[in-house]
């Protein structure tokens, strides 16, 4: 007398389908010692029952005039709990993956960013990993795992839109470095890095249109400012000029 499937919540309220012979008649389906909240008899040879609240290992039984069947075992699994996001934001796009750690995420079925399932990929118990499914707008959302224990909620994930460059101000400065620049756009907030030609520059984020950086030292010439977030890069193609200094 088959079950599926085996397990389910130790709240209770899994839908479970018995197969079996001669199952018609069906007066109860016990779970251990507790009877199943519902009973419906589909066929002959087929009856679902949803569990009641339980825990660990226990025998399920089906009654019908004829006697009570063998018991078949029916695990109860504890709600997930999440602890990490392996990245806490990514392309609103998507298409990235990423880790998540707990415990009892071995049952993991689906993951949710705010609304929006991806299927897991279960790596053990205590962690799995996802591809994160597109969003709808940049921004944060829930994340939440659900397994055959429950679902878990309580982690965000922030999407991110890729940013812009609209000015670069000043547009120039000695080839030794150390002007403060002011870049301007949109999605500024998650930037990443700040480069002058390719240098690394140090970097404030002042809001989401500003930001603040002091350029690294130069060749003097034009050269290109990229700033990068999570999402991907912008480029302002011969954005600063290096200027070099005079010599006598």
């Amino acid at each position: 007398m088959p079950i599926s499937p085996n397990q389910g919540s130790t709240g209770g309220g899994t839908t479970v389908t018995i197969t079996g012979t001669n199952l018609s008649g069906t007066t109860a389906v016990n779970f251990g010692s507790k009877s199943a909240t519902s009973v419906t008899q589909v066929s002959p040879t087929q009856v679902t029952a949803v569990s009641p609240s339980g825990t660990g290992t226990v025998g399920v039984t089906l009654t019908t005039p004829g006697g009570t069947s063998n018991p078949v075992p029916f695990f109860y699994v504890g709600a997930p709990f999440k602890s990490s996001l392996g990245a806490t934001s990514g392309p609103l796009a998507g298409g990235n993956t990423i880790s998540l750690n707990g415990t009892g995420l071995s049952t993991a079925t689906s993951v949710s960013f705010g609304g929006v399932t991806a299927t897991p990929t279960v790596s053990s118990d205590s962690s799995l990993t996802v591809t994160v499914p597109a969003g709808a707008a940049a921004g944060p959302v829930g994340v939440s795992v659900t397994t055959a224990g429950g679902t878990n909620n309580g982690l965000t994930y922030t999407y991110v839109d890729v940013p812009t460059i609209t000015t670069v101000a000043p547009t120039s400065g000695p080839t030794s470095g150390g002007t403060a620049v002011t870049i301007t756009g949109t999605n500024l907030d998650s930037t990443d890095s700040v480069t002058f030609g390719g240098s690394p520059a140090p970097f404030s984020v002042i809001n989401a249109t500003t930001l603040s950086a002091v350029t690294p030292p130069g060749t003097a010439g034009a050269v290109d400012v990229v700033v990068t977030n999570p999402a991907g890069s912008d480029t302002e193609v011969g954005a600063f000029t290096y200027i070099a200094g005079p010599g006598i």
